[in-house]
């Protein structure tokens, strides 16, 4: 299995090198250079596999030979055996064939945990293997950081530097960071929002001549093709539970990044029968207008109760371009140097009609949001983190037929946003997890930066670890 870019001028790479990667030399995303078939009666018969197990079917074909079979399975037993249910992944059905799937078992209460715990563990293989130290720069608007923080802190190979927008991530997300305190992690609250730090990587990437000589960033967002991967299988994992592949079913995803929906993209290239995808977003809207009015333009940045879906500019968005035109790496530079120019672009007719025949969307506000969390706790005692209610309020929205199973993803714990869930009314400020109890007794550390790249630059070539 090679990989090739979004923008065409790259040669193609084998998997373990685009994990050490991120971005493509290009300033493209790695994608692969085909996609894994499966058929209906192979999908059937995973039915009641483990989730370990069903990991390695899905994901082993986008490894092929880089990574031997027992060390692959090993790396993803390891991954998932801190998460605190023994289903991983269960389901909770919410009404007439609709289900929420909890991704909140982890270890930092989000569904990152799920690529990233992954990920630290391949990672700490990769860089044993190649006898190679890197640096790790990520960005994060509330759980990405402490996601590859919790799966990549043992690493003695990393060096890890997580940006994320100062006062704009719920406390619980804030702590979850800056309480590691490992001589290895440092967590920069720089003063400006998502976008911002997420600009400052994407150019770091591209010129790296910041970083003492012999070393080199790796990603963690979701640009790492790595975690775009682990995230497949739990669209399997949900479908096979309410009866697929022979029943069609369809999926709600709160979306920011676009990386989690691209996963169930790719779950349905790969032969899974997915019958709609919904976008489901915050006031901070782009995809949604995109869609629905082919209006893909930068607004502000709007500061909302689900903080984590605070993004403008949604990266993997591209890997979806990338198909939309035909794999024309030409094109999707055009589209991209417009983007970077003026702040928009509309798609062409084809590419229009093409992803309004696979996703549907739908905007949630703040308002709708609390309602949606007060609504399905006084109904049902099921409490929703707000990114959550907002799949959920999303899939009633654009849901087609009650017949059809809808699953909506629940993406993080409702512990880790209590100022949403009092707002809809909830009596108690909601518990965090026995092994979190102790989180607001914990010291705190990080660095306040100014919104210029250079200072975040200096700061990391100054604390990086001399080989």
């Amino acid at each position: 299995m090679k990989y090739i870019s979004t923008r065409g001028a790259c040669a193609p790479q084998s998997f373990a090198d685009v994990v050490l990667t991120g971005l493509a030399p290009d300033g493209g995303l790695f994608v692969p250079e085909h996609i894994p078939q499966f058929s209906i009666d192979e999908i059937a018969s995973w039915r009641g596999l483990s989730y370990e197990e069903l990991s390695f079917r899905v994901m082993a074909p986008f490894v092929a030979d880089d990574i031997p079979e027992v060390k692959l399975r090993q790396i993803i037993a390891d991954a998932y055996s801190s998460f605190r249910h023994r289903a991983i992944a269960p389901l909770v059905q919410t009404g007439t064939n609709e289900w929420v799937l909890e991704l909140f078992h982890g270890p930092t209460l989000a569904f990152k945990d799920f690529a990233l715990q992954f990920l630290g563990h391949l990672l700490d293989y990769l860089l044993e293997q190649r006898q190679q130290k890197v640096v790790i720069m990520g960005a994060t608007s509330g759980d990405t950081g402490s996601a590859a923080i919790e799966g990549c802190r043992r690493c003695s190979n990393i060096d890890i530097f997580i940006l994320h927008p100062h006062q704009r991530v719920s406390e619980v997300q804030r702590r979850q960071m800056t309480t590691v305190v490992d001589s290895n992690i440092h967590n920069i609250a720089v003063e400006g929002n998502f976008d911002d730090c997420q600009n400052m990587v994407k150019s770091s990437f591209g010129d790296q001549a910041f970083l003492p000589q012999g070393r080199r960033l790796v990603a963690v967002n979701s640009i790492n093709w790595a975690r775009i991967m682990a995230q497949i299988v739990y669209y399997f994992w949900a479908a096979l539970s309410v009866g697929g592949p022979r029943r069609r079913v369809s999926f709600s995803v709160p979306t920011g990044n676009f990386g989690d929906i691209f996963a169930g993209y790719l779950a349905q290239k790969m032969g899974l029968p997915i019958d709609r995808l919904v976008i489901a977003t915050n006031a901070n809207d782009i995809l949604h207008r995109c869609i629905s009015g082919n209006d893909h333009s930068k607004q502000a940045l709007v500061h909302s109760l689900s903080p984590s879906m605070d993004i403008m500019v949604s990266s993997n968005f591209e890997r979806l371009l990338f198909d939309l035109y035909d794999q024309q790496g030409n094109a999707i530079q055009q589209l991209m140097d417009r983007f970077a120019s003026t702040g928009k672009f509309e798609l062409d007719e084809a590419a229009l009609r093409r992803v309004r025949g696979l996703f549907a969307s739908c905007r949630v506000d703040d308002e709708q949001t609390v309602a949606a969390i007060h609504d399905e706790y006084t109904s049902s005692d099921y409490l929703l983190d707000p990114h959550s209610a907002i799949g959920l309020h999303a899939g009633r929205q654009c849901r087609v037929s009650a017949e059809q199973p809808m699953i909506c993803l629940a993406t993080a714990h409702p512990a880790k946003f209590p100022d949403a869930v009092r707002k809809a009314g909830y009596p108690h400020t909601p518990e965090l997890p026995q092994h979190m109890a102790d989180l607001f007794d914990r010291d705190e550390r990080f660095d306040v930066l100014p919104n210029d790249l250079s200072a975040v630059q200096s700061f990391i070539a100054s604390k990086v670890s001399v080989l």
